[in-house]
């Protein structure tokens, strides 16, 4: 079969089953079974293609047309220019959550950090290390620890860090929050037992900045969460929770213990949370900022923390 006939094809099956954006989906899917980029297949749309790699085209469209993303399928995504492995025990990370980088680019050089600064950040439910990763390629000097409750999602930041050659840079926690900074007795693995101690002592009250793209959607908001996101992302990631707020609620106060003065809070949140997470920074918080994404909707609340 011919490339354009393949790629017809497939666009075909996918806007019949009402997938988001079929022809970038259909092109994503082709591109990634001949291991081309998307200026091959618009070049030489007349290549015979094999009957193994068109049956591997049209098996991957079958399962997007599921609702399974793209994304999930390669077993890639691409954040701040950074090339991810995604799996199903992983949020797929999204442009928006580059404005939480964006934030702290921002904010560093405000107080005339350069590059080479030796900045101490952690990225509190990392995920696939999107956002940690990302600040590690901008800080090149600094020091950058990562946490997530589930294991499995500890492993693909992992193995996102290692293949982007900054293992020895940013340092994965299996902890809940911030627990492990908090509490010598706190479950956390990543480091040597011996040294558990040692590491929150030394850390406590001392960090720049603490970051996060937390859970946010409420029950009540399921019946808004897009198909691909409710059956196939971790809801551990995305909530599914009794209060939309109550990941913040018991960040904010952590964050606030970990913080050294002035040092910055930086969390994405919902649509409709541009209201409701800046009022749960009350005492001990200072130049509490919303910033809105490129379509105008709040993203980004920033907070400087002060004795």
């Amino acid at each position: 079969m011919q490339l354009r006939q393949a790629l017809k094809t497939g666009l075909k099956t996918l806007v019949e089953s009402g997938v988001p954006s079929p022809q970038l989906a259909a092109e994503l899917l082709l591109m990634h079974v001949l291991g081309r980029d998307r200026g091959y297949l618009y070049a030489y749309p007349e290549a015979e293609i094999s009957e193994e790699v068109t049956s591997r085209y049209f098996q991957s469209v079958e399962e997007r047309a599921t609702g399974k993303p793209t994304q999930y399928i390669t077993g890639h995504q691409e954040f701040w220019g950074l090339d991810l492995e995604v799996t199903p025990d992983v949020l797929i990370p999204r442009p928006e959550t580059e404005h939480v980088v964006e934030a702290v680019i921002d904010l560093a050089e405000r107080q005339g950090f350069n590059r080479e600064a030796p900045l101490r950040l952690v990225d509190v439910g990392t995920g696939s290390g999107c956002i940690a990763l990302a600040l590690a390629a901008e800080f090149p000097r600094a020091v950058l620890f990562a946490t997530d409750i589930s294991r499995p999602t500890i492993d693909v930041a992992s193995r996102n860090a290692a293949r982007l050659g900054m293992s020895e840079r940013v340092k994965f926690l299996e902890t809940d929050l911030l627990a492990f900074f908090l509490d010598a007795r706190a479950p956390g693995q990543g480091f040597d037992q011996d040294l558990n101690g040692a590491i929150n002592r030394s850390f406590l009250n001392t960090f720049d900045f603490v970051v996060s793209n937390p859970p946010y959607v409420a029950a009540d908001e399921l019946d808004r969460v897009q198909r691909e996101v409710r059956q196939f992302e971790p809801r551990i990631a995305w909530g599914g929770l009794e209060r939309g707020d109550e990941v913040y609620r018991r960040l904010i106060p952590q964050a606030h213990a970990v913080l050294k003065p002035g040092g910055y809070l930086v969390v994405e949140i919902g649509y409709n949370m541009g209201e409701t997470v800046p009022t749960l920074l009350c005492d001990g918080w200072t130049q509490i900022e919303v910033r809105p994404d490129l379509a105008g909707i709040p993203r980004v609340v920033i907070a400087r923390s002060c004795a």
